[in-house]
């Protein structure tokens, strides 16, 4: 019986001994801060997503959905992430409305008093347009909705209400002014219609005093008159302001020949890395294909696109094997009418797919501050404990916030948290919705810190959940 001890220690010594040293010769799992730190250099040091913002910009430019420009951008996006050896890319069907633009608009102030004064506007997404001759007539202003009402039919009907509400410049997050400004935009015609307006000049969504008009999505009634709707720059509604003041009698020459056509068929393009121990648990990170036809659609949402891919490339280039399922989503028709997002979560609801997070880039291209977080109290706690290896690269701003428009529809569906990547917006509204929104207003480096602060936390949350 000695001897049978003895030999069974000794066996199990030697078996011991001859696992340490292969124990020994694996290599250790990278450590999160390194893992992050990976990230950052490669996007640092790599052009791949800047050089497919250039593509996507230069070679196919403005993107509104329906547009031979958006359907080439579908397979653009293909394209790119096929290229990457993703374990899946895919398309999801969505029909969008289609609305063109037509002829540039023109605008005219006429005074008795000064003559005639041209300012620069741009017909509001979705408008009905004035007719090849124009309309002309006097103009009311107001700065919100109770000031309309005050007004009442007697002195809107058959006159243009011009909505002057500014930014409010006293917020420190431009997203805030924004916010406060841009229901005049999205309300304002149906609220006109009501009283007999015959159209509506709205105040363009912007900080500054600029010569430049920006669009933007207006909501009509199908129970309402639908009447010509214009976004006018901020100098021309100072200008306009100033000589209603001198001159309340004055009239305004708006010509627009937008039109709404037949619905189309688009897609939303999505790849996907597979998860290794909780493949069934997805994280969404994603920014809208589409964007408005002025300008080049680069802050808006063109860095949200290649941000959410570069996502992908660089956990497939560190070889990076996520824990849980990573899909990037270029959603299709954020700006006019979000069938996209909607579509994506109907279909996850059919599907009953199990979202634990979605990230959304639509905030332009700018130097990272943080996440804005909308989640329950346990989700948000959870992102507070990576602090520590967030901070490092900037990213200061973890705090409770909205997602994105186009991840929205998914909320409520299961403990999905919506999380919005949230850049510096200081200059993000000189650009928004304008044909100054050019691939040379975006900073490289800006653009790529922002794409590994969003691989940073899906590799975090893909680690340990929330």
């Amino acid at each position: 019986m000695l001897f049978k001890n003895r030999l069974r220690h000794w066996l199990l010594a030697a078996a011991t001994m001859a696992v340490v040293p292969a124990l020994a010769n694996q290599p250790a799992a990278p450590s999160d801060s390194a893992v992050i730190k990976q990230f950052y250099n490669n996007a640092l040091t790599s052009t791949k997503s800047y050089e497919d913002l250039r593509y996507l910009t230069k070679n196919i430019g403005a993107r509104l959905s329906g547009s031979p420009q958006a359907a080439a951008a579908v397979e653009w996006g293909k394209q790119v992430m096929n290229k990457m050896g993703l374990d899946r890319v895919y398309v999801q069907e969505v029909m969008v409305p289609y609305w063109v633009r037509g002829d540039k608009e023109i605008g005219r102030i006429i005074s008795g008093k000064v003559g005639s004064t041209e300012v620069n506007i741009a017909a509001l997404g979705s408008s009905v347009g004035t007719g090849e001759s124009g309309i002309t007539a006097e103009v009311v202003e107001v700065h919100n909705f109770e000031e309309l009402e005050k007004l009442g039919k007697k002195k809107v009907k058959g006159k243009i209400v011009f909505f002057n509400r500014a930014f409010d410049n006293t917020h420190v997050h431009t997203m805030n002014s924004y916010r406060d400004a841009v229901d005049q935009r999205g309300g304002g015609p149906v609220a006109a219609a009501k009283l007999g307006a015959v159209a509506v000049i709205v105040r363009s969504m912007a900080n500054e005093i600029q010569d430049v008009p920006h669009t933007g999505n207006t909501r009509y009634q199908d129970d309402v008159t639908k009447i010509p709707s214009a976004a006018i720059s901020t100098k021309g509604a100072e200008i306009l302001s100033k000589q209603l003041k001198n001159d309340p009698d004055l009239k305004f020459y708006m010509r627009m020949t937008c039109e709404n056509l037949p619905e189309v068929l688009s897609y939303n393009v999505i790849g996907e890395i597979k998860g290794t121990e909780k493949p069934d648990e997805i994280i969404v990170v994603g920014g809208h294909l589409d964007s408005w036809d002025l300008g080049e659609g680069a802050h808006d949402d063109g860095t949200g696109v290649v941000q959410s891919m570069e996502v992908l490339r660089l956990f497939k280039e560190l070889g990076i094997k996520p824990k849980r399922t990573i899909r990037a989503v270029l959603f299709m028709n954020e700006e006019n009418g979000l069938r996209g997002g909607r579509k994506y979560a109907e279909e996850a609801k059919a599907k009953g797919e199990k979202h634990i997070a979605a990230i959304e880039s639509d905030a332009g291209g700018f130097t990272p501050r943080g996440f804005g977080i909308d989640g329950n109290d346990a989700q948000y706690a959870k992102t507070q404990t990576w602090r520590p290896l967030l901070e490092p690269y900037g990213l200061h701003d973890l705090s409770r916030g909205g997602g994105g428009a186009d991840i929205g529809p998914l909320k409520g569906q299961g403990t999905v948290a919506l999380i919005g990547f949230k850049p510096d917006s200081q200059r993000y509204f000189d650009y928004h919705h304008t044909d100054i929104d050019t691939f040379e207003t975006v900073n490289r480096r800006e653009m790529q810190l922002g794409a590994a602060s969003m691989a940073s936390l899906v590799y975090l949350i893909s680690q340990y959940g929330l």
